[in-house]
């Protein structure tokens, strides 16, 4: 039953048991939260904007020691070493490639000639049917409630709007946490829900236990979005950070984000050269002041202080709306299986409840 009435067109692309994504979320998505969404029978996506290639391949080659089952890999498109970490996915037979931004023409053509689904993520209409004509598998659209870099426009909005665009499976992301979000999507004609926020509050994924507890404890009126850290929409935890980051000038921010450049130079061992031709691709890709370029050196180290040291008084704390209704940390088998059950349930009940009585009356 459950099989017969979630089975989209996500299962016809990549082979997934369920139509639940879990998002490539930096310095969260590794192999350990990416295998064991895989296991459960979701599609987890391996975040890769904070690892060299090196760093990327062990990271493939563990998910694929851990699961059998289908998973992808979220890439830059901006990416200085992009065109390398394509050919890595083609040569590891990577089941998918999601895009942070919108991939070139030719990178999807590469992608799709050696068998790999391509899913870009979007946050416009006029995105989703860009990539679509230049080939694209399926779109992901996120609506403005989702974390991290975000849009201004409502899921609720958005994703029909998208659905309406193309001929392809969209995924809906914004908003999304349990099965009746799943009964929603499917009912605007999406092909399954993607989760960031949900997933990294599950006992699976290898945050803080502390850092879990300021997520637990916000409600949904606890997130801002703000491009006072990195130049773009970006939404996140409300915390003293923020609201300093909210209320100093650019000039006073940039000698913080000269040094959080240093620092994930460091930490990554990426090259100068590589460093600075990624900010490059990123002011071209997104129209920004050479300003706005360096203060986008602050994320990555900012979201690992939070992330990954455990430091959220000192770092950023990315966060869908979502968050304030979650208040536990089930494994990803226990969250997807829940999903899974109460979206048939809901399904059910709506095609046999009062609606159909007075349709039939």
């Amino acid at each position: 039953m459950i099989s017969q009435l979630l089975r989209t067109q996500l299962y016809e692309l990549t082979g997934v048991r369920h139509p639940v994504v879990q998002t490539g979320m930096g310095w969260v998505a590794g192999p350990s939260l990416v295998s064991a969404t895989a296991e459960a029978g979701g599609l987890g996506i391996l975040a890769s904007a904070t690892m060299t290639l090196p760093q990327l391949a062990d990271a493939v080659h563990e998910v694929k020691d851990r699961t059998s089952n289908p998973f992808g890999v979220n890439l830059r498109a901006d990416a200085a070493d992009a065109e390398e970490r394509v050919d890595l996915l083609i040569r590891e037979q990577v089941r998918v490639a999601s895009f942070a931004l919108a991939p070139s023409e030719r990178l999807v053509g590469k992608l799709k000639d050696a068998g790999i689904v391509v899913i870009p993520s979007i946050g416009a209409r006029r995105h989703a049917e860009k990539v679509a004509s230049w080939g694209a598998d399926a779109v992901l659209v996120q609506g403005g409630e989702g974390g991290g870099h975000t849009g201004s426009v409502a899921t609720t909005l958005l994703l029909p709007q998208v659905v309406d665009a193309v001929d392809i499976p969209v995924i809906a992301a914004g908003g999304f946490f349990d099965g009746r979000g799943l009964a929603a999507a499917l009912c605007y004609g999406a092909a399954g829900v993607a989760m960031g926020t949900r997933f990294l509050l599950t006992s699976d994924s290898r945050v803080p236990r502390e850092v879990k507890q300021s997520y637990l404890d916000s409600s949904v009126s606890d997130t801002v979005v703000t491009s006072r850290i990195d130049g773009l929409p970006h939404r996140m935890l409300r915390t003293d950070l923020t609201d300093a980051a909210e209320s100093r000038g650019l000039l006073r921010r940039l000698p913080d984000a000269l040094r959080q450049a240093v620092a994930f130079k460091a930490l990554t061992g990426v090259s100068w050269r590589q460093l600075i031709s990624d900010g490059l691709a990123m002011r071209r890709a997104h129209n920004l002041p050479l300003p706005r370029v360096l203060l986008a050196a602050n994320t990555p180290m900012l979201i690992k202080s939070a992330l990954v040291d455990g430091r959220p008084d000192a770092g950023v704390l990315p966060a869908g709306q979502a968050v304030g209704v979650i208040d536990e940390l089930p494994s990803c088998e226990e969250l997807i299986d829940r999903i899974v059950t109460d979206a048939v349930r809901v399904l059910a009940t709506t095609a046999t409840g009062p609606l159909s009585h007075r349709t039939g009356s």
